[in-house]
């Protein structure tokens, strides 16, 4: 195998292997198919050696996620939006994913273990969505263009339930996949998503709160919640990862224009702080496979004192 890092400009990180580049994935938020993903790639020292486009023609490409098997899952964020799968090498097409459904989409996690993606959908009602491939080939790859879309049902002891939604892929006039499954529990605003030791990581800004759901007793807990946290400090979460030794660093969208760390055991504080910025978000947390290094970027950066399209930023540092 292989050393090689994923990035989302807008929120995911896939660690594994490719001998001397890592790279960079970064979506773009543009409209009228003018938005798409482009990645980095660098070597070993962190020096950039190439740029590429991996995805073109689609729109408002905000979050999505990698795929154990290497490529890039960028999704769509507005009501018709669809997931296309991207080769991170920008060496062929990337192909629409007809299985994950049609929505506001978010991002994708992807569970290695039970074979599952996790989708979370940007709406104040958006749900939380679960796909099941029909079929996954002998190397571990999903097929991700027929298989099983289903929605979270949550009872009151926080037990989850996956009902199946009837037309993952609704005409414009017939009823949006959130609003299918009736028994289906809301969520504010889903965002980032992650997964990270049989636990699901996700968060909804509208509520600013960061969720768990174990994917072997399927049970939904809250990890954060700023009207019962003793140190509130997190605010417009957003993208979430989570380093190898169970550490969440969630980046805020606004707020204080923090990247904020929740720890394995209840404490929470900011890691890093953008200054002069305020107009923009914390995008793409990411860390390098030897966590040597985190990488985020700022969707409306400052350049020469004015506000940009958009900047990366690079800190090295013990992360793992």
């Amino acid at each position: 195998m292989r050393d090689y890092q994923i990035w989302d400009h807008a929120g995911s990180v896939k660690s594994g292997r490719f001998s001397t580049a890592q790279i960079y994935t970064s979506n773009s938020e543009l409209s009228q198919g003018r938005g798409g993903a482009g990645a980095i790639r660098f070597d070993q020292e962190g020096r950039i050696v190439d740029a590429y486009p991996i995805l073109t023609g689609t729109s408002t490409n905000c979050a999505g996620g990698p795929t154990p098997w290497g490529t890039w899952l960028s999704c769509e964020e507005h009501s018709d939006g669809m997931v296309y799968e991207c080769d991170i090498y920008g060496q062929t097409q990337a192909v629409l994913c007809r299985g994950l459904g049609k929505f506001k989409h978010e991002a994708a996690a992807v569970d290695p273990v039970h074979q599952h993606i996790y989708l979370t959908e940007d709406e104040k009602d958006g749900r939380l969505y679960r796909y099941t491939p029909r079929d996954i080939t002998s190397s571990g790859r999903m097929n991700l263009q027929q298989g099983r879309l289903e929605v979270a049902a949550v009872d009151k002891s926080g037990h989850v339930s996956w009902l199946e939604v009837p037309y993952p892929i609704p005409s414009s006039s017939a009823k949006p996949t959130r609003q299918q499954v009736k028994q289906s529990r809301g969520f504010n605003g889903g965002e980032g998503i992650w997964y990270h030791e049989g636990t699901i990581y996700f968060t909804s800004k509208g509520d600013d709160c960061v969720w768990s759901y174990s994917t072997t007793d399927q049970r939904l807990g809250l990890v954060y919640d700023p009207e019962q946290s003793k140190h509130p400090i997190l605010s417009g979460v957003d993208n979430i990862i989570v380093s190898r030794d169970g550490h969440i660093l969630v980046a805020e969208d606004g707020g204080d224009m923090q990247i904020v760390v929740l720890g394995p055991y209840g404490d929470v504080y900011p890691l890093l702080h953008m200054v002069n910025q305020d107009h923009s978000e914390i995008a793409g947390p990411a860390i390098t496979p030897n966590h040597d290094r985190l990488y985020f970027s700022s969707q409306r950066g400052i350049k020469n004192g004015s506000e940009a399209n958009g900047a990366t930023y690079e800190i090295r540092g013990n992360f793992g």
